[in-house]
């Protein structure tokens, strides 16, 4: 198996020092994830793109890098059981990464090696999962009372995009700033961000 901590979009966190959960007890949340509405929609949505969500498409593993997760073209979603510890965190973890895997299944051509796609999923992803939400954030230690959850999605953005070969630090900066107001204001499948 391809390392997991290397995926062509991978969900970040902050660790604090926190151990995760074995691989048995991070499939048992995934499973329970599933009962999440939105995970349940998201899945869904898929469906009816056309795309076939199987019951191996979302599994845990144990990943090498501080990451929490991760989508693959071809293999499905991958959760980092060493890295994620509650419920809600492997819940979050499912959706962002459900949301690249709608895109992924959406598009058709999306490249992640083009920064400008790759961006523009993080962006997505980041703005329908409720990665930055002002609780998520405060726990994160940013505290930011106006225009947190943009800034923080740009962060988050730039960080993933830092994994991506193709994309270097000034690329990353001129692919997100240019797919932007598209990429934000794109809330399918959703009829607006939730």
């Amino acid at each position: 198996m391809e390392d997991a901590a290397a995926p062509n979009s991978g969900s970040d966190l902050n660790l604090g020092g926190k151990r995760g959960r074995s691989i048995e007890e991070c499939q048992d949340m995934i499973q329970r994830s599933f009962r999440n509405p939105i995970v349940k929609f998201l899945m869904e949505q898929m469906e009816k793109s056309g795309c076939r969500v199987g019951d191996n498409f979302v599994k845990a593993v144990v990943c090498t890098g501080p990451v929490a997760g991760g989508f693959t073209r071809g293999r499905g979603i991958t959760v980092c059981s060493n890295y994620l510890t509650i419920q809600d965190e492997v819940n979050q973890v499912v959706i962002h990464e459900l949301i690249h895997a709608y895109d992924e299944c959406r598009a058709k051509n999306l490249d992640w090696t083009n920064c400008a796609h790759h961006a523009c999923s993080e962006i997505r992803a980041g703005h329908l999962s409720g990665d930055c939400h002002f609780k998520r954030e405060l726990l994160r230690g940013f505290i930011k009372l106006r225009g947190h959850e943009q800034e923080c999605i740009k962060r988050r953005v730039l960080k993933s995009l830092r994994g991506n070969p193709y994309c270097s630090e000034v690329a990353a900066k001129d692919a997100m700033e240019a797919v932007w107001d598209t990429c934000y204001n794109d809330t399918k499948p959703f009829d607006r961000a939730p």
